[in-house]
Formats: structure tokens, C-alpha cells, sequence
């Protein structure tokens, strides 16, 4: 009973963790992506005005470049944490529940595979820039910068999926109901 209660507390304290961490992640992400969209209406506005001497934000193309990397990696921790994927469901409501839920468990581990692969080539690319002191041409800020922020969301993502694994192993083993975010399809 004791070994019950602590299993019961720890998979809870991994599961708060998890959604701490990936909405932590995912609003750094927005906060980002809210400051990239401001920049760019305020780069666009300077080039329309351009006659009353404004002019675009130096560089916005390269903080956008930069940007836009890290909030999508940056999204999709929490994404997959609520199970917000897009799923085709045709064939799923011919089976019982028991595959279904067998059929999350062989996706939580293949997207956990393409997480880990996906971070691992995106690391190898950041230690490359790092290696060749890439910069951008007009702000003349290292590229690995963007990099890294995009590798290190990932490693969350990575996390994310391998918490999500175990969640769907928990749900068969427990013969729970899977609940979706409406994104079904």
C-alpha cells in the first residue's frame, strides 16, 4: 500500500512538473512571438512612413528568423502534454478502448523518437554554428543564439513526450479513458 501512495505522489509531482515546465515554455514562446509581431508592425510602419523620415527596424527579418524557431519549438511541449496533435480517427471508434489506448502508447513512443531525433540533428546544427561563428549580416548577432534557445525548448519537448510515453503506459495499465483536446479528426 505504502509503495501504491508513493508511486501515486511521484507520478503526480512529474505530472505538475510536466505541465509546469511546458506552459512556462509555450508562454516564453508567446511572449516572443507577441514581441516579434510588434517589431514587424513597427518595421512595416517605419518603411510606409518612410517619407517623415522613419524607416523598418534594422534587423527584423533576422530577430524574426530567430524568433519564430524558438516559439514553435516552444509550443509544442505543451501541444502534446494536452494532447492537442491533430489525430485521424477513422478507423479508431471500430475498435475497442483497449486498443485505442494501445495505439497511444505506440504513438507517445514513436513521437518521443522523432522528438529525441529531432533534437539531437537541431543540437548538432547549433554546435555547428557555434563552431563556424556564423553571425547575421545586419545586426551582426551570432545565429547559434537562435539555436539555442530553439534546442533548448526541444529538450523540453523531448522531456514532454517522455512523461506523455509514460502517461499513456499509466492509462493502459490502469484501463483509463483517454481524454483529447478536441483536435480530432
Amino acid at each position: 500500500m505504502a509503495a501504491d501512495n508513493l508511486w501515486a505522489e511521484s507520478y503526480r509531482a512529474l505530472s505538475d512538473f510536466s505541465h509546469f515546465i511546458a506552459r512556462v515554455v509555450a508562454v516564453a514562446g508567446g511572449i516572443v512571438l507577441v514581441l516579434l509581431v510588434i517589431m514587424t508592425v513597427l518595421s512595416i510602419t517605419g518603411r510606409a512612413l518612410s517619407f517623415l523620415g522613419l524607416g523598418p527596424v534594422q534587423g527584423d527579418f533576422e530577430l524574426v528568423e530567430a524568433g519564430i524557431g524558438f516559439a514553435i519549438f516552444a509550443f509544442l511541449p505543451w501541444c502534446t502534454l494536452n494532447r492537442g496533435h491533430a489525430t485521424v480517427e477513422i478507423l479508431a471508434p471500430l475498435f475497442g478502448n483497449r486498443f485505442n489506448r494501445v495505439l497511444d502508447v505506440v504513438s507517445s513512443a514513436v513521437l518521443l523518437a522523432v522528438a529525441i531525433l529531432l533534437t539531437w540533428r537541431h543540437w548538432l546544427g547549433t554546435l555547428d554554428k557555434m563552431s563556424y561563428a556564423e553571425s547575421t549580416m545586419i545586426l551582426q548577432m551570432p545565429v547559434w543564439w537562435g539555436y539555442m534557445a530553439a534546442a533548448l525548448a526541444a529538450c523540453v519537448f523531448v522531456f514532454i513526450c517522455a512523461f506523455c510515453l509514460l502517461r499513456s503506459l499509466v492509462e493502459l495499465a490502469q484501463n483509463r479513458h483517454i481524454d483529447t483536446m478536441g483536435a480530432v479528426h
